[in-house]
């Protein structure tokens, strides 16, 4: 068996979305799982309560300082929850992610690393849910 040589390995860290508004209504019945209204939910109050949570664990386990890159869907919960988690925003503009075409604008001319230990987020619409 062939050994695979130090750093070649890439660590993967799935993260589902916090609480979204469609959660909520899905507890009262299940038309918000189907509803146009509730397509594209926003975070819940308690969404931004557990993005909020997750970001202290990331930083205070130093995960944040060793994330490379960070891939979404592009539906807006998951975005709110990658930008508030990676970029450590309570109400996140969605300037911070860029598409995969666009490529990614947050590298400081000096140092050509990202800003304030912030991952590139990059939202790929074959991420999005079906």
């Amino acid at each position: 068996m062939e050994k695979i040589p130090s750093g070649a390995c890439k660590t993967l860290h799935l993260v589902r979305h916090a609480q979204g508004m469609h959660n909520l209504e899905s507890e009262k019945s299940r038309d918000p799982l189907t509803s146009y209204e509730f397509f594209d939910a926003q975070l819940s109050s308690q969404g931004w309560q557990q993005v909020r949570q997750k970001r202290k664990d990331v930083c205070a386990n130093g995960l944040l300082k060793r994330i490379e890159l960070v891939i979404t869907s592009p539906m807006s919960r998951t975005l709110q929850t990658a930008v508030g988690i990676f970029h450590g925003e309570d109400q996140p503009e969605l300037s911070d992610v860029t598409s995969y075409e666009e490529g990614n604008g947050r590298i400081s001319d000096n140092d050509q690393q990202p800003t304030f230990n912030r991952p590139p987020i990059i939202a790929l619409e074959v991420c999005r849910e079906r």
